[in-house]
């Protein structure tokens, strides 16, 4: 059974490549499903999975380690490796007391900003000594893979070692000028933590953190970017305001002001993206992009946040951009349609003007 489940599997997630789907899902009373450009496609010419197919299939791909893990926590999270021609983020999980299982394809080849129609000023970032760079977004739209694209910039064009603190570890890199050590968590370290601090002792020059996920690694995160290290991580946010709210928050009331000048100091931009079905298949990023400056830089220390819009909106000649616009460029270039559009703009009105110019 296990063999058989095992090969179900790996047919599933050939075609999850074939057919350029970004997941799969795997859930008791539905047919197998493939999430293509942002839809979902039942896969019906599959049988409906049932609860021991789903808990098969599941312990035929975790070693056993995972489905420990998966019955004392009620969800595991891993990768998985198709014959080496593709690899999958992975989330087992129990719902009403049965396995789901979702699979995010990660693609083999790490593409460029213009590959991924991405504003290619992000690169700028790559070519910074020493700060925090914050990538952040909804679920699913694309974080992983802008950060990839630049850290593999920095890999093709600089000598320096990078550390990636992952979980999973997504992207793998192929080392080129660069040394690059990427660390699982709970395989290689046992926290975001941990792994984030023994990087003062690693002699890293890059580091890449997966997610800020609590006050112990933003802490650190914020420490290392004080102290000679260029930090790439992700948020789930959904723009520079809430980014900076986000961060401060996380902290006591007594240590905020603190906070707020620290990251002031050490922050070097935000990007926030979206990915929109285009017209012509695939999917489009728009994106925001704050780069600190001065009035950034003050309105952050003077818990102005609310008042960044305004900066960004201001400030297209530095390459910054809002969202909306990035949303209305799309749109005139025939892209993606208007609909899909106003389902992502910050304001509508706003965003309806800028398409008149």
């Amino acid at each position: 059974m296990a063999v058989h489940m095992e090969q179900k599997i790996k047919n599933l997630l050939r075609l999850v490549a074939q057919q350029g789907a970004s997941d799969l899902h795997l859930t008791v009373g539905r047919y197998p499903t493939f999430r293509i450009d942002g839809k979902l496609y039942p896969q019906t010419q599959d049988e409906i999975l049932t609860p021991d197919m789903t808990r098969d299939i599941c312990n035929s791909i975790l070693g056993e380690e995972g489905q420990k893990k998966l019955t004392e926590e009620g969800q595991a999270d891993f990768s998985y490796s198709l014959e080496e021609k593709a690899r999958f983020r992975v989330n087992a999980f129990f719902q009403q007391g049965r396995v789901s299982v979702a699979f995010r394809l990660i693609p083999k080849e790490i593409r460029t900003l213009s590959e991924l129609m991405m504003p290619e000023i992000l690169y700028d970032f790559t070519k910074m000594h020493q700060g925090l760079v914050l990538i952040v977004g909804p679920v699913g739209h694309g974080k992983s893979t802008t950060l990839a694209a630049l850290i593999n910039e920095i890999n093709h064009n600089q000598e320096k070692h990078i550390i990636t603190i992952e979980d999973p570890i997504e992207y793998v890199y192929e080392q080129d000028r660069c040394i690059i050590n990427q660390r699982e968590v709970y395989q290689d370290s046992k926290s975001f933590k941990l792994a984030l601090k023994s990087v003062f002792r690693e002699d890293a020059n890059v580091v890449l953190v997966g997610e800020m996920r609590d006050l112990d690694t933003i802490s650190t995160a914020l420490t290392a970017a004080e102290t000679g290290h260029l930090i790439f991580a992700t948020l789930h946010t959904n723009d520079s305001p809430q980014t900076i709210d986000r961060i401060v928050d996380v902290f006591p009331a007594h240590q905020q002001n603190q906070v707020r000048s620290q990251l002031a100091n050490v922050l070097l931009g935000v990007a926030s993206q979206r990915l929109l079905p285009c017209t012509k298949g695939g999917r489009a990023p728009a994106v925001e992009i704050m780069i600190k400056n001065h009035a950034v830089e003050n309105l952050i220390r003077e818990n102005k946040s609310y008042q960044l819009d305004n900066v960004i909106e201001t400030s297209s000649d530095q390459g910054m951009i809002t969202l909306d616009k990035s949303l209305a460029g799309l749109v005139q270039n025939g892209l993606v349609t208007l609909e899909s559009a106003l389902g992502y703009a910050k304001d509508s009105k706003n965003f309806q003007t800028l398409l008149k110019y």
